[in-house]
């Protein structure tokens, strides 16, 4: 193995020298994207904002340095914090035992890092793509309406119950509406509503529309007379980098974890792998799944040493990434150094935040996880890809988060075995082009009446074998059918169940005097045909390079006339 391929960051370190200007230029942006971003995602996760700033400090780096993508910016993101805090609320209130909240946090971390480096090692990075893009976009919407609800409290300055579910935080509004603390509703909308009109109308400050919308929200609460009447504040922010601590490693909470870990693990992934895929489309740069993720493994794993959080890829600092110039993962390593120097130099300006301008703020979060124009296209397009996106959109407002993903998913892999469960079959006929085509497409189109031939689109596994079983059980009770040609170029696969019954059938056509022929068999699909030994116990005669020569080969096997004339073999046969 060489270098390269265990420190990937020796591939672009040469490209600095010409780069590092637009690297430098991208990454001091993304440090001002990401520091409103870390406040509010760490308050999503349920911990002080200092840990958004310790994830994004650190978390960078290391994927940077690890990952595969030049663009990919790694660090706190919603989905993380919301699946952090849905996992450790049910065993600690983050409100009455903040030190063991952060403690398992930083445990979970860990353990989602594990997860995702041995996957890497493993070279499992084809699984994301078993993840449905509806269940990506049904758990999206969910956790955006998830999270906008969850302010309510903070925008409302009402005290809903700590851990109230969906319905109950709804319902507990609606009761107590009247509570309402105007001062702490005037400052959350304000700042909601100038975030929006800085990034619809202001588009050369649309970059920081979010810091800026904080800030403008902080003097309006000053104005609103602050803590006198009721606004609340995030409090002291230390200002100092992360410390070295090792993580609480207590076997009974990493296994009430883990289930919450490989959850954590298998969202990050498809999280980064998308995002990465998404910018790699513009800067066609080729991707290797399974080193991003252990670089995303490694960035939880080292992270959890400096009292980060789990992570993963963000999408928003990703674009503004690359829409900023950023050539190198350079980039992602200067953000995370600037965010250093803010909080060395600057975190006591960050105390000053109200918690209902962040409330706004998140609202507006939650509302841009909603894919609008993906879910228009999931209820024009399919169905059985609206099914999986409803429950999946439905679980993750009314069940737990690990609940709802796995539903989603196996809804999914239900529907994709269903349809593979049902390969095509064609009946093929000789057209007057003398050409062979499907029967529904050319109604004039012959068939031999000693042949036939058929064509398969779709592989011959466990799942699929009862319909194709049952279509050629059919041709076999037809008396004057003993041979049977399958054009086989559409058969990707024979698995061991299908290469038994296969071998089974062939050897029954055969007792009857007749047979059962491939043409255009793929070598591939041929493995465990010929590993398994069935090759030879049904012969090798019984495959064929083209339709052309089997049906040649075949035609000299049968020993009737053919009633119908089709292929030049027919003729000869009558003749003889």
């Amino acid at each position: 193995m060489s270098l390269k391929k265990i420190f990937p960051f020796l591939v672009w370190l040469p490209l600095i020298k010409d780069n590092w200007k637009d690297d430098l230029v991208a990454g001091l942006t993304g440090t001002i994207i990401v520091i409103p971003q870390a406040v509010a995602f760490a308050m999503i996760a349920g911990l002080p904002p200092i840990y958004g700033f310790y994830t994004a400090m650190i978390t960078p780096i290391v994927a940077a340095l690890f990952g595969s993508s030049y663009h990919l910016i790694s660090g706190p993101t919603t989905t993380s914090s919301i699946v952090v805090f849905a996992t450790i609320s049910k065993f600690v209130n983050p409100e009455s035992d903040l030190e063991s909240f952060i403690s398992l946090a930083i445990i979970l971390s860990f353990m989602a890092g594990v997860f995702k480096f041995i996957m890497g090692l493993a070279k499992m990075g084809k699984l994301v793509n078993f993840v449905s893009n509806s269940v990506v976009i049904g758990f999206s919407a969910g956790a955006g309406i998830l999270i906008a609800f969850k302010q309510l409290k903070y925008v409302f300055g009402i005290n809903v119950p700590l851990g109230s579910s969906f319905y109950e935080i709804i319902t507990y509004i609606v009761l107590h509406i009247g509570e309402t603390n105007l001062y702490i509703l005037g400052v959350a909308l304000s700042t909601l509503l100038i975030a929006l009109l800085i990034k619809r109308y202001i588009k050369f400050l649309a970059r920081l529309y979010m810091l800026i919308a904080m800030i403008l929200g902080s003097f309006l609460a000053i104005l609103f007379g602050g803590e006198a009447n009721g606004i609340e504040t995030v409090g002291k922010v230390p200002s100092h980098l992360p410390p070295f601590n090792v993580p609480d490693f207590n076997f009974e909470d990493m296994r009430m974890l883990t289930s919450g870990a490989i959850i954590l693990a298998i969202l990050g992934l498809v999280e980064a792998i998308s995002i990465a895929r998404a910018v790699a489309l513009h800067s066609h740069q080729k991707l290797d799944n399974n080193q991003e993720f252990i670089g995303q493994g490694l960035s939880n794993i080292i992270s959890s040493f400096f009292s980060s959080y789990a992570s993963s890829g963000s999408f928003t600092r990703s674009g503004v990434n690359y829409q900023a110039g950023a050539k190198t993962p350079l980039s992602a390593i200067i953000s995370a150094i600037g965010l250093m120097l803010v909080v060395l130099f600057f975190a006591k300006y960050a105390s000053f935040l109200p918690k209902p301008a962040m409330g706004g703020i998140i609202l507006l979060v939650g509302y841009n996880l909603i894919d609008f124009q993906h879910i228009k296209q999931i209820i024009k397009s399919s169905n059985r890809e609206l099914i999986v996106f409803s429950v999946t959109l439905l679980g993750t407002l009314f069940l737990e988060l690990e609940t709802a993903l796995f539903t989603g998913i196996l809804i999914s892999l239900f529907f994709y075995l269903e349809r593979t469960s049902k390969p095509n079959i064609a009946i093929l006929g000789l057209n007057s082009q003398k050409r062979l085509i499907n029967l529904i497409r050319d109604n004039e189109a012959l068939e031999c009446s000693n042949l036939k031939i058929i064509r398969i689109d779709g592989s011959l596994y466990f799942g699929s074998i009862e319909k194709i079983s049952n279509y050629i059980s059919s041709l076999y009770d037809e008396n004057e059918i003993h041979y049977l040609l399958i054009s086989a170029e559409g058969i990707n696969f024979i698995d061991l169940a299908a290469a038994e019954w296969l071998t089974h059938e062939i050897l029954k056509w055969k007792q009857r005097g007749g047979g059962i022929y491939f043409s255009g068999l793929k070598m591939v699909s041929q493995d465990v045909l010929t590993k398994g030994g069935f090759v030879e116990k049904i012969g090798q005669d019984c495959f064929f390079k083209d339709n052309k020569t089997a049906i040649g080969q075949i035609h000299k096997k049968i020993d009737k006339p053919c009633k119908i004339k089709v292929f030049d073999e027919c003729k000869i046969i009558q003749e003889v």
